[in-house]
């Protein structure tokens, strides 16, 4: 692994969006989001059908580093720490996270914009800016796209902390395996997905966030449209597993 805060992998049909500080448990550096939006351009644009979003070294991320922070990361910060979450929320890929040992404040908000999360056995999601005087934007977006309200005060208001368990037992989380597990059981699903034929994951993810128009119909509003795949079935479909 080189110095770089964000490194890209590029396999078949898959890649690797990897946060590379290790030796600060990932921790997010002033170049960080600017990193990550230009690493997921570049998977995106390699073709690649699934990401896997993880942290080096055995942990996701410890949120960003206070000490990198203190000169004031400024306005390019703010403005690519939203833009990463915008291109996510767009992407066409499917997102997997490997939710290691934990996500803290901004790592949540990483964690949480994923499609899918992994989660270990012993992992932990906090969102903890309430009760250090910030207001958690990115995190609330997500919250309000993926859980209940009820859900979004325990993490945002009651600065909560949930485990692996609590994850998946939510809905945040989609597979909860041993925390030794957690990365293989990332990559062999991005493998197995990046394997299905071209243009129906991101056919379908497209489907699910397009909004229904005033008056329209929910059935019209998730027919797929062309490149976005929508083939005849097929007994492929049956290999589709956690």
């Amino acid at each position: 692994m080189t110095g770089a805060p964000v490194l890209t992998a590029l396999h078949e049909g898959w890649g690797e969006l990897v946060l590379n500080r290790p030796e600060r448990r990932n921790a997010l550096a002033p170049a960080s989001a600017r990193d990550l939006r230009e690493g997921l351009a570049a998977l995106l644009q390699g073709g690649a059908r699934v990401i896997l979003l993880r942290g080096e070294g055995g942990t996701f991320c410890s949120g960003l580093d206070i000490d990198l922070f203190q000169g004031g990361a400024g306005a390019a910060w703010a403005a690519d720490w939203t833009g990463i979450h915008r291109d996510l929320h767009a992407c066409p890929a499917v997102v997997i996270c490997a939710l290691e040992r934990y996500a803290i404040n901004a790592g949540a908000a990483l964690a949480l914009a994923s499609d899918l999360m992994v989660a270990g056995e012993g992992a932990v999601l906090t969102v903890g800016e309430a009760a250090i005087g910030m207001h958690a934007p990115m995190n609330l977006a997500w919250l309000r796209l993926r859980a209940a309200e009820s859900v979004a005060a325990q993490l945002a208001l009651g600065a909560g902390r949930m485990n692996g368990a609590d994850l998946h037992r939510l809905g945040l989380a989609w597979a909860l395996v041993p925390d030794a597990a957690v990365l293989d059981h990332a990559r062999a699903a991005a493998v197995r997905m990046a394997g299905w034929p071209a243009g129906t994951l991101a056919g379908i993810k497209a489907a699910m966030r397009r909004p229904v128009p005033a008056g329209g119909d929910v059935f019209d509003a998730v027919q797929a449209r062309p490149g976005e795949g929508g083939a005849a079935p097929s007994r492929r479909g049956g290999d589709a597993r956690p």
